[in-house]
């Protein structure tokens, strides 16, 4: 093994966390009180478009009567996202919670009755925004340290050897491939085709997705065999590794692991035909970019200090660089 290519830890200087989402800024609370003021203008003219255009009903409220509904959501929804936009502080809880309600029941009705399914991924979407925003609001950032606990939470590999490091990924790997790659987009599938918003892609889609995912898994598996040969541990955040390796995949982009899953998932939607696995896919990538990557980066440079700061400098985060800067980093080392 190299001593450029696995550098031990280092946690003398204590390095903050960096990131838009994650660090309170007055912008992310200006930031949170703009969206509800958008929920208010768009829920407003959405009303107007039932009322308006029969078929704008039917398509997001199947069967339910409107004017049963508006009598509670335009108050609760659009008056409330409103008051919240200005700042006041029980609409926003009311808007959030009730928008959060709606959507299990849109949920449950269009998996019951197979109607309304766009209404249901609308409030969906609209529940996702308005907690999101509820946060900007009223910490100026996501507390995404919170989600990131128990097995979850940030911890080093107990030393192993590198085989039983990479039994021990392959294990990870499997359920993680079970759960994500699997489970949740055969769900999906079923539940475009229960609520009727499924789209026929050509088969030469499909083909390109079974290519992406082949490719992908060969990328993680590369990443996971450096990281338990170079790192003695996984590159999984609940088992990350003794020591920073920068070898193999590593040598081009700072996490290949996250690579390969995004682009394993967005594989798996093109080869089952699913939009809904796609968006899935490209949310993920926005939450581990956004909220994992800055508290995950943080802690590498906690432990691993100036060999890190020099690796991420070097070192493309999703795409490889090119050129002069990775030619001036390289004589460096």
């Amino acid at each position: 093994m190299r001593d450029r290519d696995a550098v031990p830890p280092d946690s003398r200087i204590p390095a903050p966390v960096r990131g838009f989402w994650v660090v309170a800024s007055a912008q992310a609370r200006i930031l949170g009180r703009a969206y509800f003021a958008a929920q208010a203008v768009l829920g407003a003219a959405w009303w107007i478009g039932v009322a308006v255009w029969s078929e704008v009903g039917r398509v997001t409220l199947g069967a339910l009567d409107p004017r049963w509904v508006a009598v509670l959501d335009i108050p609760l929804f659009v008056v409330a996202s409103g008051a919240a936009a200005l700042g006041f502080t029980w609409p926003r809880r009311v808007a959030v919670v009730w928008t959060v309600l709606v959507a299990a029941a849109m949920v449950g009705y269009a998996t019951a009755t197979g109607l309304a399914g766009w209404g249901a991924l609308l409030m969906i979407a609209a529940a996702v925004g308005s907690v999101l925003a509820a946060m900007l609001v009223a910490h100026g950032r996501v507390p995404a340290e919170r989600l990131l606990r128990g097995p979850l939470a940030f911890q080093v590999a107990p030393a192993r050897g590198p085989d039983q490091q990479f039994v021990r990924t392959l294990l990870q790997l499997t359920g993680f491939w079970v759960l994500f790659l699997a489970i949740i987009p055969a769900v999906l599938v079923f539940v475009e085709i229960r609520w009727g918003i499924r789209v026929a892609w050509v088969p030469a889609v499909r083909s390109a997705g079974a290519v992406m995912l082949v490719l992908a898994s060969g990328l993680g598996l590369w990443a996971a065999r450096t990281m338990a040969r170079l790192g003695d541990g996984t590159p999984l955040p609940s088992a990350s590794p003794n020591r920073l390796v920068i070898a193999g995949p590593y040598r081009w982009v700072r996490n290949p692991m996250a690579a390969a899953g995004i682009a394993q998932a967005i594989g798996v939607g093109l080869l089952m035909s699913s939009w809904t696995t796609v968006v899935y896919a490209v949310c993920g990538a926005l939450y581990w970019h956004a909220l994992v990557r800055p508290l995950e980066e943080a802690d590498l440079e906690v432990r691993f200090g100036e060999a890190f700061r020099r690796y991420r400098e070097c070192v493309g985060l999703w795409v490889p660089w090119r050129g002069a800067l990775r030619q001036r980093c390289a004589t460096r080392r």
